[in-house]
């Protein structure tokens, strides 16, 4: 069965769409692995005490298009699942509070 659904346009900026590139090249793969050996498990998940095979290679400071920041910045390793709902909510300046299996805030 193929997909009858149009392609959806790439809204992202020009700029946007070059360093996203980036994420294309074996020398990102290689640097996602190396995390990933060295954190297997989302780090946000095991702050409420969940275990989680992570699959997404986060940087903790956004790198918004600067190379020097993309190559070096320092990662953590996330599930796909918190890097879209906590993540992405931080990059957006919104407040997010994760709990605690207890149900208490987790600072």
């Amino acid at each position: 069965m193929t997909n009858t659904l149009p392609k959806q346009p790439d809204l992202r900026s020009a700029e946007a769409v070059s360093y996203r590139r980036w994420y294309k090249l074996a020398a990102w793969e290689r640097r996602r692995q190396e995390l990933f050996a060295r954190q297997p498990l989302c780090v946000k998940c095991l702050e409420r005490e969940e275990v989680t095979v992570a699959d997404t290679a986060d940087h903790i400071v956004p790198h918004r298009g600067d190379p020097e920041l993309f190559w070096s910045g320092e990662l953590q390793s996330l599930c796909a699942s918190c890097h879209s709902r906590l993540k992405q909510r931080e990059e957006l300046g919104q407040d997010v509070v994760t709990f605690g299996p207890d149900g208490w805030p987790v600072d």
